[in-house]
């Protein structure tokens, strides 16, 4: 008997700060919760059975309502409750930002042999955010990436990523994203519409981009987080390479996906850390 919830942001993420709020019909509070540690709540308060009022609450994350029934066995269980970010389409205050490599990641997932997949991720970059302080649509990013700085955890494999097969980092060493504009694409969610250069290619890529809020750091900064996703084509940046291992099957797939988590720090330099 209890409550049970497990609350998540959006990507996925536990709130271990959250509240959970429990209340009858007559508005009457019945059980208060707080989560754990891993973002899960569970509270042995014999609850009435019949319709109760769910309320998740959180610093930093709008609050969410919902109905549950509670069983005759005195149960209520909420299951996942995602809660957004306080600001809907928001984004941080206007101004330089500055990515922070030291705690950001690119990275970027591609199919092997058709059953599994291969992560890799760079583990050179730099890029700035500016946040435009009238019309957030004129926002820009720009982001360099050393191409070399490609890593899978296997070496042969880096090394023919780097070979003229794929990235040909010694003719072209640098890979830049420049946005061209941005807009709302949900409550808490952008488009980032942008130019993408890789081995010598320039073509157009937007990034699915989720603003999760802005925090102190122990430097005496303020940083802002982000999550940004887009899909790639290698044919789309003349990267033909393919071996076929039988059938409708090539070793490595022709999509890659990108996942990016990026945290930067407000302004035009890096903390001394």
């Amino acid at each position: 008997m209890g409550l049970t919830a497990r609350i998540r942001t959006r990507d996925g993420w536990a709130v271990s700060h959250a509240v959970v709020t429990v209340t009858d019909m007559t508005g009457a509070q019945v059980v208060r919760a707080e989560a754990d540690g891993e973002g899960v709540v569970r509270d042995g308060t014999a609850l009435a059975p019949g319709a109760h009022t769910v309320i998740v609450t959180a610093v930093g994350y709008a609050p969410a309502a919902s109905s549950a029934i509670v069983t005759a066995s005195g149960r209520a269980e909420v299951g996942t409750v995602t809660l957004a970010r306080q600001g809907g389409t928001e984004l941080p205050p206007p101004g330089a930002w500055t990515i922070d490599p030291a705690h950001s990641s690119v990275g970027a997932v591609a199919q092997h042999l058709g059953i599994s997949s291969v992560h890799g991720r760079f583990t050179e970059f730099a890029g700035r955010i500016e946040i435009a302080p009238d019309d957030v649509a004129k926002s820009r990013v720009e982001a360099v990436i050393g191409a070399a700085s490609i890593d899978t955890g296997n070496a042969m494999r880096d090394g023919h990523l780097k070979s003229p097969d794929f990235l040909d980092v010694e003719t072209y060493p640098q890979i830049t994203y420049r946005s061209t504009g941005i807009g709302a694409a949900g409550s808490d969610r952008w488009t980032v519409h942008g130019e993408l250069t890789m081995h010598g290619v320039v073509r157009p890529v937007d990034l699915d981009l989720a603003y999760l809020g802005t925090g102190s750091d122990p430097w005496g900064g303020t940083r802002a987080a982000f999550r940004a996703t887009a899909e790639l084509r290698r044919e789309d940046f003349a990267m033909n390479y393919n071996q076929v291992i039988q059938a409708g099957i090539t070793a490595i797939g022709t999509t890659l996906k990108v996942e990016l988590d990026i945290q930067a720090v407000q302004g035009d330099t890096l903390p001394q850390a």
